[in-house]
């Protein structure tokens, strides 16, 4: 499967940079049946990245995925590169 049909789009709110920079993390919306091992594929593959762990949630606007990088990835360079900033 394609990954950018996985991967919505980054969600950022005052809580998700706060994930950001005291948890290694980024926060996108993804697809509803996607699976947490889809989820860590599809970003690794994107961002050319090593993701440590993948939480997911369904809220009312979709389903979320909270991705936590490795410590060789600082997920702040990540987010200037895809425009979170």
């Amino acid at each position: 499967m394609d990954p950018y049909d996985i991967i919505f789009h980054p969600f950022v709110t005052e809580k998700t940079m706060n994930f950001m920079e005291n948890n290694n993390a980024l926060e996108f919306v993804v697809k509803r049946k996607a699976t947490k091992t889809q989820i860590k594929r599809s970003v690794e593959i994107m961002f050319d990245v090593k993701v440590k762990q993948v939480n997911t949630r369904i809220t009312k606007h979709g389903k979320h995925a909270i991705v936590t990088f490795t410590s060789d990835f600082k997920a702040e360079d990540i987010g200037m590169r895809i425009g979170v900033f």
